[in-house]
């Protein structure tokens, strides 16, 4: 078992961290005869699976009104890249619910992030400053 498991970490790649609920732009490599380009597909991820080299994500997304779903290999040499470009907030490992909604309904929440919460606290130290207290005149009589 552990030979297979140091051929398996021969494939393993650095790729960034995304879940259930996460929009992504996956960039793939297609081969049409001798040449190869670099196609791109953005959409939601609704799930995940599988261990070691095996894991796969599943991507859908919403295309001429009619819902495409594609499942990737995680390992695959043919992804070039994968970016992360908004995290979802949902409470779901798996979102095959929004294979039945459209419009609006299928949308999921954002997840602040610490980049968002950076910016909210640096408007409020720059907000404007306190006036002074007014100085009160004593009246001695």
């Amino acid at each position: 078992m552990k030979r297979i498991a140091q051929i398996e970490n021969q494939f393993v790649r650095d790729l960034p961290e995304f879940s259930s609920g996460d929009t992504v732009v996956v960039h793939y490599k297609i081969k049409e005869g001798d040449k190869e380009r670099i196609q791109v597909f953005k959409g939601t991820v609704i799930s995940r699976r599988g261990s070691g080299t095996g894991k796969s994500f599943t991507v859908r997304k919403i295309s001429s009104g009619i819902g495409v779903e594609r499942v990737f290999p995680l390992f695959s040499p043919n992804i070039d890249k994968i970016e992360r470009i908004t995290m979802g907030r949902v409470r779901r490992a798996k979102l095959y619910y929004l294979r039945g909604l459209t419009g609006k309904s299928a949308r999921i929440k954002t997840k602040l992030t610490e980049k968002t919460d950076k910016k909210k606290t640096k408007k409020t130290k720059e907000a404007k400053p306190a006036p002074a207290p007014k100085a009160e005149a004593k009246t001695e009589e």
